[in-house]
């Protein structure tokens, strides 16, 4: 059997990396990628022969032309600014592709809808990156918390991790791009809380602003009160000075460290949706709904 075929949109980001490693290390081969950056030297130390365009319309020429001569491209993965993920996905399935998009898969509920009913009709599959319920910690959380079987939990969720003056100037520092710090930083977590403690039944806001944000929500089987912060001076003294990041998850006293143990996710999760056990649309709704709200 022919291992699937992938081609990539946005190789010169922050995330694009652990992306390139999962398809290769997942024995797939990456054919092609996009991004309108060309510091993309790292395609190199996986894939020497991949096939790179600085701009769209080039790339979208060269898709539909391997495409209408029977050369497949089985996967598109997306790993562009957050604002373009909807259209980056519904040029995927325009193209008879299956998509794996970064978090967040789309900024508004209403997108979700439109890429649902192109799901339908194109009978493609559109995959989202949720690596935080790989983790081993999560999984001790939700096994612990399936054995008690609780009515209701006390939780403290922070998430501080550092950014410099380069964020504010990117498109991850303007809102209207990235959702902002609760969408771009924190719709893993919130995610988390979702998939551990079921929907969102209240959802108050304390601060929400360019580098901090903190708010209250109400979830099926927990009180949690969330902090966020991109300001190195949010983070612990008792950090050592090359630690840069800081998640905390505190559930009735008990905290759990998710600082460490991410490396190998991604893999994890390009492996499952290879397998046919990915996450999908239906998976990602309450968050993003939860997100948009906060917003």
């Amino acid at each position: 059997m022919k291992s699937p075929n992938f081609a990539l949109i946005g190789v010169a980001g922050y995330i694009a990396p652990r992306h390139i490693k999962a398809i290769k290390n997942n024995n797939c081969t990456l054919d092609s990628c996009m991004d309108i950056s060309d510091s993309v030297g790292i395609i190199d130390k996986y894939f020497d022969d991949c096939k790179f365009f600085p701009d769209f319309e080039r790339f979208e020429r060269y898709l539909s032309k391997i495409q209408s001569e029977g050369s497949k491209i089985d996967y598109i993965s997306i790993c562009s600014p957050n604002h373009l993920h909807d259209t980056h996905i519904r040029f995927a399935l325009n193209n008879n592709c299956n998509v794996i998009c970064e978090k967040p898969i789309v900024l508004y509920p209403h997108n979700l809808e439109a890429i649902q009913k192109m799901v339908n009709k194109t009978k493609k599959e559109v995959f989202t990156i949720l690596q935080l319920r790989y983790h081993p910690n999560v999984k001790k959380i939700l096994k612990e918390i399936q054995k008690e079987k609780k009515k209701k939990y006390e939780v403290d969720l922070t998430y501080i991790t550092f950014r410099g003056a380069w964020y504010d100037y990117s498109w991850k520092g303007d809102k209207l791009k990235s959702g902002g710090i609760t969408t771009n930083i924190g719709v893993h977590f919130f995610d988390l809380l979702n998939y551990i403690f079921g929907n969102c039944k209240e959802n108050i806001v304390h601060l929400n602003d360019v580098h901090r944000a903190s708010g209250y929500l109400e979830l099926e089987k927990a009180n949690v009160r969330w902090y966020l912060s991109t300001d190195k001076f949010d983070l612990p003294k008792k950090l050592n000075k090359t630690q840069k990041s800081y998640r905390s998850l505190t559930i009735d006293g008990k905290e759990f460290d998710l600082s460490y143990g991410f490396d190998d996710l991604h893999d994890i999760c390009y492996k499952e949706i290879l397998s046919g056990r990915g996450f999908t649309l239906k998976d990602v709704w309450e968050t993003i709904n939860i997100v948009s709200k906060i917003r």
